[in-house]
Formats: structure tokens, C-alpha cells, sequence
């Protein structure tokens, strides 16, 4: 039953004390899990239609792009704040624009990556591809060299 799945894995979620470690990807229009630009940062587990974008990013795990699904279920951006840690891959030049707005662009759902500024304990894990459009990497790389042992991921 695709239109209680949410709820469903929401009332999962909750009974099993919630989410310790949260791994997020990004894709190239900001979305994280698939919370598209515009999503909610109150949402919660739904189906999402995809954009066009996102179904052609995708369509190298599938024969054609005319194979990739329309709609999908994801965590919302209320879930994916709710997890204790979260952890954000990127990889590759695509990904720069959007792990700029992310983590240096003003917090806004028209860029639903940048829902992590509102999150306690985030850790981004990115290549230098990734970095090149972030006006603070330098500042990034060197803290990183600099954190204290105990503070971990």
C-alpha cells in the first residue's frame, strides 16, 4: 500500500527509538534523500514526484531514462533532521553547485541541502571537486586538519 508507506515507516521509525546515523547523497538540484527544490523542512516519509533533472541523473542505473521511476518514497526533511548524526557524500565537479548552496547559501527550500544548517552534528565528506565552488574551503580543510581528537566524524 504505496499511499500509507510513509505513515507506516514513520510509526516504525519512531517505535525504534529513531535514526543514530543519517547518510545523506546530494543531487544536482540540492535535493537530499529525494526532497526536491520547494520540499517542506517539516516533511516527513512520503511519495515524492521527481524532477527531471534528478530522473536524468539517474538513468545510469537504468537502460534508459524512460525506465527511471516518476515518483519515489523518501524520508522527509523533518525525518532527515530528526537522525542524532548526519553524514553528507559528494563526489565530482556535478556536485559542487550544490554542496555550495548547501552548506554556504542561505537556508531555503529551494535548495532543501541546505535543511543541514539547521542540524547540530553534520559531517560532509567531499572530494576537491566537489569543494571547488565553496568560498571557505580553505577554512574547512584547515579546521579539519585542526579537530580536536575527541570530536570524532
Amino acid at each position: 500500500e504505496i499511499d500509507t508507506a510513509g505513515d507506516r515507516y514513520e510509526a516504525l521509525l519512531n517505535a525504534s527509538g529513531g535514526v543514530d546515523l543519517q547518510i545523506l547523497g546530494i543531487g544536482t538540484t540540492g535535493h537530499i534523500g529525494f526532497n526536491e527544490p520547494g520540499s517542506s523542512f517539516a516533511s516527513l516519509t512520503r511519495v515524492k514526484t521527481l524532477t527531471e533533472q534528478t530522473r536524468v541523473d539517474n538513468a545510469r542505473f537504468f537502460a534508459s531514462v524512460d525506465e527511471v521511476p516518476i515518483h519515489c518514497v523518501t524520508q522527509g526533511l523533518g525525518t532527515i533532521l530528526r537522525a542524532k548524526h548526519l553524514v553528507l557524500l559528494a563526489f565530482g565537479e556535478g556536485k559542487a553547485e550544490a554542496i555550495a548552496g548547501a552548506v554556504e547559501g542561505p537556508v531555503t527550500s529551494s535548495m532543501p541541502g541546505s535543511a543541514i544548517q539547521l542540524h547540530s552534528h553534520v559531517s560532509v565528506v567531499i572530494d576537491e571537486a566537489a569543494a571547488s565552488k565553496l568560498k571557505y574551503a580553505d577554512y574547512y580543510r584547515w579546521s579539519q586538519e585542526h579537530k580536536p581528537g575527541w570530536q570524532g566524524l
